[in-house]
């Protein structure tokens, strides 16, 4: 009976609400309970505070520039230093944060939301649709997606939309695969069939029944396309095709240091590096974690 109960639900309680909590506490727990998926949490929570909160408490001018105190080693007014505009490395680090989590989470997002759409209305409909969806994320993943990046972010004004736009674009082909299995298999269970024979709309299964059960799958490929994002944001701004100044992430920082390599001011090299390190890391680790907290093959004893 507490079986059927947790299963089937109390009465007045909808598909999709079950679905949510059958998924989301589970495998939350299990996300929090595993050490690699603490680590991970950890470390994007303490990245996300000293970026967004840091600069409420760590007051520094990343507006101006003060060529008269560039490249100061750390100091107690400078706790790493300052680069050769004259910004504080601190401060600088929390700038850059914000703008390399706001490009890789909200291209995560979008690029994902869209793809999974994609991927579920083509492995609904099957057939000629589904032959010709996927053929066109065939045609765009054969394409080389550095000279795509490099294209349009040289054709573009290199603002924090722009690079989300642009890698929401090129994000979305990985979900879109991945939810059109996902589709093929759920439409084929008894209760989106007993759904159908009950008059429900294709719109109303797919919300309902096929996107809530494969959100797992999405949420997983979301940290690995956040992460990928920021390691692409990086590279971009490496090469000098990233964020105009006087904002930046921590790929221009890291640009910007490399001069300074021979002559030893580590303070602009190894702190933005550490970073970009950190992020990515945090990013793979809770992915690695949900992953593991929802398949039962992967579980460990």
């Amino acid at each position: 009976m507490m079986i059927g109960t947790e299963v089937l639900g109390e009465p007045g309680r909808t598909p999709r609400f079950q679905a949510w909590r059958l998924w989301n506490f589970p495998v939350l727990g299990r996300l929090l309970r595993s050490r690699l998926g603490l680590v991970g949490v950890s470390i994007l929570l303490f990245m996300v505070l000293f970026s967004f909160l840091g600069p409420l408490l760590y007051h520094t001018d990343q507006i101006h520039t003060n060529v008269l105190i560039s490249n100061e080693p750390p100091s107690g007014s400078h706790l790493l230093g300052t680069d050769s505009e004259g910004y504080d490395v601190v401060g600088r680090l929390m700038v850059a944060g914000r703008s390399s989590l706001e490009v890789g989470v909200a291209a995560a997002v979008l690029g994902t939301l869209f793809g999974a759409i994609w991927g579920t209305i083509s492995g609904f409909y099957g057939g000629v649709v589904d032959a010709v969806m996927m053929r066109i994320v065939d045609a765009i993943r054969s394409l080389p997606a550095l000279l795509i990046l490099l294209l349009i972010a040289s054709a573009f004004t290199p603002t924090i939309v722009t690079f989300i736009v642009i890698f929401a674009l090129l994000s979305w082909l990985a979900p879109a695969r991945l939810l059109r299995g996902e589709s093929l298999t759920i439409k084929f269970r008894e209760y989106v069939e007993a759904s159908q024979s009950m008059g429900a709309t294709n719109r109303r299964i797919m919300t309902r029944h096929i996107l809530p059960n494969a959100i797992g799958t999405v949420v997983v490929n979301a940290t690995f396309v956040a992460a990928d994002a920021i390691l692409a944001l990086a590279a971009l701004s490496f090469l000098g095709l990233g964020i105009s100044a006087p904002a930046t992430d921590w790929g221009g920082m890291l640009s910007d240091g490399v001069q300074f390599v021979a002559v030893g001011r580590w303070w602009l090299i190894y702190p933005p590096g550490l970073c970009i390190v950190l992020v990515v890391v945090g990013f793979n680790l809770i992915g690695d974690a949900l992953r593991e907290a929802q398949d039962v093959r992967l579980r460990r004893g």
